[in-house]
C-alpha cells in the first residue's frame, strides 16, 4: 500500500450527481451536479432523478480528475454509495463504479451515506475532527438519528425517528406556508427575524432518544387551516414568526434527547451531521452547549448536504482497513447501519 492513499468517492442517493478524490484525508476536488427539475413538483421524482444523474455522471467524474490534477490510473479505490437512497438512483452510481472497478483493476468500496455523513467530520479542512468516542446527532430529509460511534467501523444508532425524519418535517412545514421546494433552508433564512416563541407547537416525546415529527406536521396544518379561516393573508402577516416557531420547535426537541444522551452516556465529545446540520439555529446552540463542558463538531457546510467527499473519506477509512466490496453486490435503498 503507498503512502498516499487517493480515492475517488461517487454519491448517487437521491437527486445531486456527485464526484469527489480525497488523498489522505486531504479533499483535491468535490463537485456537485444539483437537479433543479424537482422544484416544480416539491419534491424530488425518482424516475427524473435517476434519469439525470445518467447524464450527469460522466462530467462531473471527468471534471473532478481534471481539478485535481489526476488520471483515472492515478487512483487506488472506488468509493460509491450502496444506500440508502433511491434505488433508481444508486444504480447508476454503482454500476460505474462497479464498472470503473473492473476496468481499472482497483479495489470497489461499498459505503453506507449515513455513516458517510459521521464520518465527513474527519476531512482534514473541517475546523475540528471528533476523538472516539462521540456521539453524532445525523439529521436529513429521511434519518433523524443520535449514534454512537467508538470507531470509523463501530457505530451503533442509540436514537431514531419512528415515523417521519426532521428535515422532512422542515420540508412539508415549508410547503404548508407556500415556500418552494426545498422549503428547509427557507424556513431558516425566515425564522432570522421572527420570533421563535410567538407561536407553540408540539412534538411527540418518545421513549428512550427515540423522535416522531408526524404530529408535529398535522399539528402545524390544523393549526394554519384554523387561522387562515379567521385571516385569508394569516400565513403572509406572520411568516417570519411562524418559521421561527417552527424552527424553534423542531431544533429544541433534537437538542432535547440528545441531552438526554450525553447525560445518561456521560460522552461530552458530540457532533452534528446531515443536511439539516446546515441549519443556523441548530449549530448555534449546540455550540452554546461547550458551556456545559461540550466539545462540539459542526461541519463545514458543502459537507452538510450530500456531498461525494464523505463517500470518499469513509472509503479512505475501508480501503485501510481492506475492506472492499463485491461486484455482485446490488444497492440497498433502505440499507441499515452494519
Amino acid at each position: 500500500m503507498s503512502a498516499l492513499i487517493r480515492i475517488l468517492g461517487i454519491e448517487s442517493s437521491c437527486d445531486d450527481t456527485s464526484a469527489a478524490i480525497i488523498e489522505n484525508g486531504k479533499i483535491l476536488s468535490n463537485l456537485i451536479a444539483n437537479q433543479e427539475v424537482h422544484a416544480e413538483y416539491g419534491g424530488v421524482v425518482p424516475e427524473l432523478a435517476s434519469r439525470a444523474h445518467q447524464q450527469n455522471i460522466v462530467p462531473v467524474i471527468h471534471e473532478s480528475l481534471k481539478k485535481a490534477k489526476l488520471n483515472l490510473e492515478d487512483i487506488d479505490a472506488i468509493a460509491y454509495t450502496r444506500g440508502p437512497g433511491l434505488l433508481g438512483s444508486l444504480l447508476v452510481g454503482s454500476s460505474f463504479a462497479k464498472g470503473l472497478s473492473l476496468g481499472l483493476k482497483k479495489p470497489l468500496l461499498e459505503v453506507n451515506h449515513m455513516k458517510a455523513h459521521i464520518l465527513a467530520h474527519f476531512i482534514k479542512d473541517n475546523s475540528s475532527i471528533p476523538k472516539f468516542p462521540f456521539l453524532c446527532l445525523t439529521v436529513s430529509g429521511g434519518h433523524t438519528q443520535i449514534v454512537h460511534i467508538k470507531s470509523p467501523s463501530n457505530m451503533q444508532v442509540i436514537g431514531n425517528t419512528l415515523d417521519d425524519a426532521a428535515g422532512e418535517a422542515f420540508d412539508k412545514a415549508a410547503k404548508m406556508l407556500g415556500l418552494p421546494y426545498p422549503g428547509g433552508p427557507l424556513i431558516d433564512k425566515y425564522a432570522q427575524t421572527g420570533n421563535p416563541t410567538k407561536f407553540q407547537f408540539k412534538v411527540g416525546n418518545m421513549e428512550g432518544y427515540n423522535f416522531s415529527f408526524s404530529g408535529l406536521k398535522t399539528g402545524i396544518l390544523y393549526f394554519l387551516r384554523k387561522e387562515k379561516e379567521k385571516n385569508a393573508t394569516f400565513i403572509e402577516d406572520n411568516l417570519a414568526d411562524l418559521c421561527a416557531s417552527i424552527q424553534n420547535t423542531i431544533v429544541t426537541a433534537l437538542l432535547k434527547k440528545l441531552d438526554e444522551a450525553v447525560d445518561k452516556l456521560n460522552i461530552k465529545e458530540v457532533a452534528i451531521a446531515g443536511g439539516v446540520s446546515a441549519n443556523s439555529e441548530l449549530r448555534k446552540r449546540l455550540m452554546d452547549k461547550e458551556e456545559k463542558g461540550w466539545v462540539c463538531h459542526i461541519p463545514k457546510f458543502e459537507y452538510c448536504t450530500d456531498n461525494a467527499a464523505m463517500i470518499a473519506m469513509a472509503g479512505e477509512f475501508k480501503y485501510k482497513d481492506k475492506d472492499y466490496g463485491k461486484i455482485e453486490n446490488t444497492p440497498k435503498p433502505r440499507m441499515m447501519f452494519e
